[in-house]
């Protein structure tokens, strides 16, 4: 018999996790309550079914999907549902959070009796012609929810405690996001001096593969970007045992921020990035 899935909440990723677990025979529920118009069409394409938090704890796994910055106030409002629940659901917290940050979910979450899986995303969100993401799976309930590897996820179980999938997350995240903003930041500056064409070309000849990473990630870094404030922040937090690392990791969650306004708003740098990746496209 196929489990029931919460996932908390239906943004792009969720949403598509979502599809890929009710397209394979899972029933996937997920709450609504405050989420946009835009949010609730994506869950009804989905397939998932809009309950209330108190019933969405009721299911045999609960997977929380949410910003960086809502992990932790997430499973702090759920707390008195899961207290209240007799039958304690599986909870995978599969936010882009440090470990620390984890194992404080973990220490909220564990207090009423469920089992806690820390699990990070690697990989863009589910679709038809994509078998990922992939999920690394830690702690000591991992296998147990691995098991939904037989209703389309692809995860990847740790031999290490809660927060190691965490680390696995932040370190990778903090090398292709950081190499997406410092491509960013030189692409910017020379464009305001004057050199981009020289740059682009130069790009294209030495550093072909580079230059085709950046031309296809860039774009979809702009609509992403006030995602990522949070996501550096706790990645600046990760390496906070060497302080030129942290401060670099700070400056790149201040860069997305000011991205994130601009593509909010008149779109002066987005758009030059946008110039910069297309010289050479027919």
């Amino acid at each position: 018999m196929a489990p029931t899935v919460a996932v908390i909440a239906s943004g792009m990723m969720g949403s598509a996790v979502g599809k890929r677990l009710s397209d394979n025979g899972v029933r996937v529920t997920t709450v609504l309550t405050g989420r946009s118009e835009a949010s609730a069409a994506r869950a009804r394409e989905a397939g998932m079914v809009p309950v209330d938090e108190a019933e969405a704890v009721t299911a045999d796994v609960l997977m929380s999907i949410v910003p960086p910055g809502m992990a932790l106030s997430l499973a702090e409002r759920l707390l008195p549902f899961l207290q209240a629940n007799r039958r304690k659901p599986i909870y995978v917290d599969c936010n882009a959070v440090h470990p620390r940050t984890v194992e404080n979910i973990a220490a909220v979450v564990t207090a009423t009796g469920c089992p806690f899986v820390d699990a990070g995303i690697i990989g863009g969100p589910p679709k038809p012609s994509y078998d990922g993401p992939i999920f690394y799976a830690s702690g000591e309930a991992a296998s147990r929810f691995a098991t939904l590897g037989q209703h389309g996820l692809k995860i990847r179980v740790l031999d290490g405690p809660v927060g190691a999938a965490s680390a696995v997350k932040m370190s990778y995240a903090g090398i292709t996001k950081g190499f997406t903003a410092l491509g960013a930041i030189m692409m910017l500056a020379a464009t305001r001096e004057g050199t981009a064409e020289t740059l682009h070309a130069e790009l294209s000849q030495s550093q072909p593969a580079l230059l085709g990473w950046l031309t296809r990630v860039m774009p979809q870094m702009y609509s992403k970007a006030y995602r990522w404030i949070a996501e550096m922040e706790e990645i600046a937090e990760f390496v906070s045992d060497d302080p030129a690392a942290r401060q670099m990791l700070e400056g790149t969650a201040r860069l997305y921020e000011r991205l994130a306004a601009d593509f909010e708003g008149d779109k002066h740098e987005v758009d030059a990035l946008s110039q910069f990746v297309k010289r050479g496209q027919s």
